[in-house]
């Protein structure tokens, strides 16, 4: 009993032993999560002791008696942590690439550790279990269990590195590039950098590990580990390139000079053939595997030599006689080489031919064969042969180098650094097509090469070579180039080149995702190259602006001016400039020429080329697609235009070529009238005073601005000095196209007499004369064009002495000859010429004088002319009889330019409309006229039939003219009453009631039917209001352009396409078309539309007008109709290009705005010569019931 007592008293408290014990598993803990090889194996392991120390703090709380027993439990597990501890020390110490070697065998250690330490933890609480409470026992259990079903594996990827070196170790003869995988794969698993030194270190610890397991006596694991160096030791990060290339000597040296003869043991029994796969049979005796078997395979179950039964099954490899083998063959193939390598530097093409044949075989045998040829220094021999004019030579080295550069950075840059060699592989790319593909594929894997990338570009002709391939209709051979341009496309300057070769594709990729000093380089070679219009179109397609935009809005303003002047490249095609003005490109280029620009004259250029670039796209006819305008506000506009007081003459051209463009856009309209507004032909006056060279530019958008009608901001510019130098650069000018722009102008000017007088003073006649018959100075024909328009303002019939001044210069014989050799332009000016003239035949007219009683009597009675009926001659009365230009307006009747066709009818016509219109129809009857003018009522347009049929009515009031015409007219007149227009079936059913063909009683005029019952309208006679479809909206405005052609400018801000249009429908068939409830225009039954007198006082040149003189202005605005007195009497003004049913405004003498809307009841010429009754029907009027509707709600 003393002696229990007192063994008691020597134990440990229970606390201590534990406290110990959890110190230990700390320990241990903290090792295993120190281990880098299998590491989430060792994590696990970490868990399950950290779970264990928790176990064990909490039986320390617990009152235990039984010290005795747990010493003794706890002991064992002590000794167990320890081994675990030790283990992952040794996983800390050890080589990794050992511990990745022996993986399997840690991986059952530790799993053994994991399931000895649950078996010592549940030994502990079976030895104090009746101290403990029931919880602990539980948590005690549960964690044994877990310890003991623990299963740790191996990685897939350990386990397939462990696969490839067993096979490489039963394989004993792998090549180099087996090894350099199974390093990579090494090297990836335990977590190392595929460096040369790195690798050293690790193998270096490898081979230490190896002679530990010798000098321990361990014999297996040292072979094992000395088989795996052998592997490892062929890597290309293991062993330099000098090591074995001493190695490689080493053994060389030691060889003969002649090949060796194969052993008889070498030789299969069977084929006789040197064994590949030496197998040992059951008997002992050996064979090539693949001729045993097949020996098998036949049916025979004995040996070959010895006849004694075999077994079948049992082939075993002979590694010993296979090692001998491959020993004698590399023996052989060194010395082999060796003798190719001195065969190769003779002058025996036949000779070398054959040695690169045998070469070739011995690369595509074995990797080591290759690194031997490189040994031997056959890289230069090789390289030197590509410069033989033998294609069969140069082919076979191109695959001989290919298959030294697969997959080896060494040979690669060997190849490389030999003189010349990538220029004479590049020369290659030039050559037959299979050499080519050859050479291709070769720098394809040199180019893997970053450093090879680098020289490849440098090469002259190699990039240019490689684009050119890209279009090659080998698909793979474009395939190659393309994956060879990527390469090389990682140094900016091979982009740069490529570049220039218009293959735009790694300059684009840099200029978007590049850093901004990448895309500024790339951004200048874009500015500097020279480009086709197809790359610079997909540049901007593929997304280039964005890049050059962002550039553009750095602070840096030498980034500004490299982005300017790219910009400036890209933006000479329309479609470019339209999308840049989209992407937001104009704002920042305007900013940077007002802010920057003015400093640095070639900045300044630029930027001005570049919006003027901008400027013509919007003449594109995508811009109106897509209504984008450019400029168009008023502060740009004159901000803009005011730089050419401020900068050279070059810059100035450039300016003014740009607001040209805005001129002939879309929306010119709005350019040229700001650019009156801001008086800018006051500078392009003194421009062109000051300046003789270079005028075209200015002279151009002077012309544009001479357009509209609107002289109101030009007339007061224009003096005498500057028609004299209109002139001046007509008649000494060479260049054509000045001489057509300001012969335009000419013919442009306000209709002045003042302006019209300093032509004339200044010689305008002559120089027009001039233009139009010096065809050798004035070969344009556009010159002529613009000379007969031009002299139009100088035949005006209101104005004889500049008729005369015409005809005295003999320009009418001119005119004539012009309608028949002009264009349609020519011959329409000339004929409208013509007509001013014939307007005052007939009172030029000279009447015959009454033949005296011997001229009676010896003489003939002088006829006269048969449509003046007097006297007439071309210089005195302009007759177009005299000069013999009736026959060339009638044949100008079927020209198929209607223009062209009016403008003679008009001309032909003023013999009808004299004050002797039955001898001009006579007239026009003998010259086939007539039948013409009947044929042009059959052409779909209004204005020319309406002409026709006015000018009918007044030929057929001549009988023998009415019967002879009434069968060919009767058909065309029934056509034209069965149309749409009412103006034209009104006047067409005169015709036929004229022909007897209708009764003159049902011919009404349904206008004139109802016209009466607007008199007295008011807001209340709306019946419906509609929105109309888009269809019927744009006949709508149609017939609106087409009936006031001044209006088309401005149609859109009058009746916005966006906006909806509302037709409102009133009694007495009266139609108001609305606009944001606002009546803009309105017709009766099927009438014409009319304008608001409200819309007419904005546009007050829109209508023909006819004016009444002051005594009938309270009876118009009354509401009654306008008599005839009243338009001509003193005061009253007639527009005799009115005609009979046209809509017409109503001016009083003395009055600024119209002061009613009248429809005509006959033409102005008709109202002049009858003089009574009704000319004008009175429609609407100032203060009636439509002018107090403004709106209507």
């Amino acid at each position: 009993m003393a002696n229990e007592l007192l063994a008691r008293a020597s134990l440990p408290p229970t606390s201590e032993l534990l406290s110990r014990t959890i110190f230990a598993v700390y320990d241990a803990v903290k090792a295993a999560n120190e281990v880098v090889i299998h590491k989430e194996n060792f994590k696990r392991f970490s868990i399950h002791l950290e779970n264990v120390s928790v176990i064990l703090k909490s039986l320390s709380k617990e009152d235990i008696n039984n010290a005795g027993s747990l010493q003794k439990t706890m002991a064992g597990l002590n000794r167990e942590v320890e081994v675990a501890k030790q283990l992952s020390i040794e996983c800390n110490i050890r080589s990794k690439v050992y511990l990745l070697i022996n993986s399997r065998k840690i991986i059952t250690h530790l799993n053994c550790c994991t399931k000895d330490i649950g078996r010592a933890i549940s030994l502990i609480i079976l030895s104090v279990s009746l101290d403990v409470n029931s919880g602990l026992n539980k948590r005690v259990s549960e964690l044994c269990q877990k310890m003991l079903d623990a299963e740790y594996q191996t990685a897939a990827t350990d386990e397939e590195i462990l696969n490839k070196v067993e096979i490489a170790i039963q394989e004993g003869n792998v090549d180099r590039s087996y090894a350099n995988q199974l390093l990579t794969g090494i090297a990836h698993a335990i977590g190392v950098p595929m460096e040369h030194g790195v690798l050293k270190r690790e193998f270096e610890d490898l081979k230490n590990e190896m002679e530990n397991a010798k000098s321990r006596m361990d014999g297996a694991e040292a072979l094992h580990m000395e088989q795996i160096v052998a592997v490892l030791g062929k890597a290309d990060f293991i062993s330099s390139a000098q090591e074995k290339e001493t190695k490689y000597f080493e053994k060389r040296n030691s060889l003969g000079e002649r090949p060796l003869t194969a052993l008889h043991s070498f030789h299969c029994p069977i084929s006789h053939e040197i064994m590949v796969d030496p197998v040992e049979t059951s008997s002992g005796k050996t064979f090539e595997r693949s001729a045993i078997e097949k020996w098998f395979a036949e049916g025979n179950n004995l040996c070959p030599m010895t006849r004694l039964p075999l077994d079948t099954k049992i082939l075993r490899p002979n590694k010993t006689l296979r090692m001998s083998i491959q020993e004698w063959k590399d023996r052989n193939t060194m010395i082999t080489i060796s003798t190719i390598k001195s065969e190769l530097e003779t002058n025996d093409e036949e000779g070398v031919v054959q040695s690169l044949d045998k070469l070739y075989d011995l690369c595509v045998e074995r990797e080591v064969h290759r690194e031997w040829l490189k040994m031997e220094n056959c890289i230069t021999v090789l390289i030197g042969l590509l410069s033989y004019k033998n294609r069969e030579i140069r082919r076979r080295v191109l695959l001989i180098l290919s298959m030294l550069a697969m997959d080896n950075e060494e040979n690669k840059e060997d190849i490389v650094e030999v003189d010349n060699a990538l220029g004479l592989i590049v020369r290659s790319l030039s050559r037959q097509v299979e050499e080519r593909k050859l050479a291709l594929e070769l720098l394809l894997d040199l180019s893997k090469s970053k450093m090879v990338c680098s020289l490849i570009g440098n090469i002259q002709g190699s990039i240019l070579l490689l684009v050119t391939m890209l279009n090659s209709d080998d698909v793979e051979a474009a395939k190659k180039a393309h994956e060879l341009l990527e390469n090389l496309s990682f140094l900016d300057q091979n982009v740069v080149e490529m570049a220039k070769t218009n293959y735009l594709k790694p300059l684009l990729q840099k200029l978007c995702t590049g850093p901004e000093n990448m895309k500024r380089v790339m951004t200048e070679t874009l500015s500097e190259i020279s480009l086709t219009d197809q790359n610079k179109l997909s540049l901007v397609k593929d997304g280039a602006l964005q890049p050059l935009l962002q550039l553009l809005l750095n602070d840096d303003v030498e980034i500004k001016k490299v982005s300017a002047k790219a910009l400036l490249q890209l933006s000479n095609l329309p479609e470019n400039g339209l999308q840049m003005i989209k992407e937001g490109v104009a704002q920042p280029l305007l900013e940077l020429l007002y802010c920057h620009c003015l400093q640095s004259p070639t900045l300044l250029e630029q930027v001005v080329t570049t919006i003027m670039h901008l400027a013509k796209s919007t003449t594109h006819q995508q811009a109106e697609a897509d209504q984008i305008s450019f400029l168009d506000s008023e502060e740009d506009i004159y901000k803009f235009f005011s730089l050419i007081s401020l900068t050279a003459p070059e810059i100035q051209n450039r300016i003014l070529q740009a607001f040209q463009a805005l001129c002939q856009s879309f929306y010119g309209f709005r350019i040229r009238k700001r650019l009156r507004q801001i008086s800018a032909a006051k500078l392009l006056i003194n421009l062109l005073e000051i300046n003789t060279q270079k005028r075209v530019d200015a002279l151009k958008l002077f012309y544009c601005l001479t357009e509209d009608d609107d002289h109101g901001n030009i007339s007061s510019h224009i003096t005498e000095s500057f028609i004299k130098v209109l002139l001046n650069i007509i008649n000494v000018s060479d260049d054509a196209e000045e001489i057509i722009t300001t012969m335009g102008i000419i013919g442009k000017l306000p209709q002045e007499s003042q302006m019209t007088q300093w032509l004339l003073d200044s010689g305008v006649l002559k120089t027009i004369l001039t233009c139009l018959t010096d065809q050798h100075k004035h070969a344009s024909h556009k010159i002529v064009e613009n000379s007969v328009q031009a002299l139009c303002r100088f035949t005006v019939s209101a104005n004889l002495e500049w008729q005369k001044s015409v005809a005295l210069e003999g320009l009418i014989p001119v005119l004539v000859q012009l309608l028949l050799s002009g264009s349609p332009f020519t011959k329409q000016n000339a004929a409208i010429s013509i007509k001013q003239f014939s307007e005052s035949s007939y009172r030029l007219s000279e009447p015959i004088k009454k033949p005296g009683i011997f001229k009676c009597c010896f003489g003939g009675q002088e006829t006269g002319c048969p449509a003046h009926l007097g006297t007439c001659s071309v210089e005195s009365s302009f007759c177009i009889l005299q000069a013999n230009a009736l026959e060339p307006l009638v044949r100008l009747l079927p020209e198929p330019n209607v223009a062209t066709c009016e403008a003679s009818l008009d001309a032909i016509l003023t013999l009808v409309d004299s004050e002797a219109p039955q001898s001009g129809s006579k007239v026009l009857a003998n010259s086939n006229a007539i039948a013409q003018m009947i044929q042009l009522l059959n052409v779909q347009a209004p204005r020319l039939q309406e002409k026709i049929l006015t000018a009918l009515e007044r030929i057929f009031q001549l009988d023998e003219v009415r019967n002879k015409y009434k069968i060919v007219a009767t058909m065309p007149l029934v056509a034209i009453t069965q149309g749409k227009d009412s103006r034209l079936k009104s006047l067409a059913a005169r015709g036929l009631a004229q022909l007897g063909v209708l009764d003159k009683q049902s011919i009404c005029s349904p206008v004139l039917q109802s016209h009466c019952c607007e008199e007295r309208f008011s807001g209340e006679d709306v019946s419906a209001q509609n929105q109309v479809k888009a269809s019927v909206q744009r006949k709508i405005r149609q017939s609106i352009a087409e009936e006031y052609p001044g209006l088309e400018p401005v149609l859109d801000d009058i009746l916005p396409k966006k906006s909806p249009l509302i037709v409102a429908k009133c009694q007495n068939h009266l139609n108001l078309v609305l606009v944001n409830n606002v009546p803009l225009f309105f017709s009766v039954r099927d009438g014409p539309y009319m304008p608001t007198l409200r819309l007419l006082h904005q546009y007050p040149n829109i209508m023909k007008k006819l004016q009444v003189d002051r005594g009938a202005i309270r009876f118009v605005l009354a509401g009654a109709n306008i008599m005839c007195p009243g338009l001509t009497s003193p005061g009253g003004v007639l527009d005799e290009d009115v005609g009979a049913e046209c809509p017409v405004a109503i001016m009083a003498e003395g009055k600024q705005h119209a002061l009613a809307i009248g429809f005509t009841k006959m033409s102005a010429k008709d109202i002049k010569a009858i003089n009574k009754g009704i000319g004008v029907d009175n429609l609407h009027y100032l203060n009636d019931g439509l002018w107090k509707m403004e709106r209507l709600d």
